[in-house]
């Protein structure tokens, strides 16, 4: 019985190297499709978004978390639920703007990162873009236009890794007359 529960732990462990490694060979490949960064980052930022399109489906079987009230309550689910779901960590969520229409996704351990370094010649790629797209994608799925970007990233040299979020507007479903 104690051995098999130590393999749960070790295959999620394995199963994170694995992700972290197949995402990394992903991106070695997007630099050598692409001639600079700024093209890279947008790949990266376009798939992400097709993933986030995706994965709100799943996310939302699996979580049971019903709609949300307001962008502090999104936030709350996005750090201590999606995250920790898919990616096994929990950002801290800081920097609330007075508006309460903006807010920053600290990553103290940025998994996508293990075991990368990033090139001199490749200063001004945002590694983990991709995370920017989900996170779009799937709150545009729930009717919610945010913009997200790193604003610190471990890997240029930061002491963490910082999303900002920012709300933009809430979607209106535009649904044929009569219909609800």
């Amino acid at each position: 019985m104690s051995r098999q529960a130590g393999r749960g732990t070790e295959n999620k462990k394995m199963n994170s190297e694995l992700f972290t490694l197949t995402y990394g060979a992903l991106v070695t490949q997007l630099c050598k499709d692409y001639e600079n960064d700024e093209d890279v980052n947008k790949q990266l930022d376009k798939m992400g978004y097709n993933i986030g399109v995706r994965l709100i489906e799943d996310f939302l079987a699996r979580s049971n978390v019903g709609k949300c009230h307001d962008f502090r309550e999104t936030a709350d689910v996005i750090a201590k639920i999606g995250f920790k779901m898919y990616l096994g960590i929990t950002p801290s969520i800081t920097n609330w703007s007075p508006a309460g229409d903006e807010f920053s996704l600290i990553l103290e351990n940025n998994p996508l990162v293990d075991f990368v370094e990033l090139p001199d010649n490749h200063s001004s790629l945002i590694y983990s873009n991709l995370l920017c797209g989900v996170l779009r994608g799937a709150l545009e799925m729930v009717q919610m236009a945010v913009d997200a970007r790193f604003v610190q990233d471990t890997l240029k040299g930061d002491s963490v890794t910082e999303i900002r979020m920012k709300f933009i507007k809430r979607i209106e479903d535009n649904l044929p007359a009569g219909e609800e």
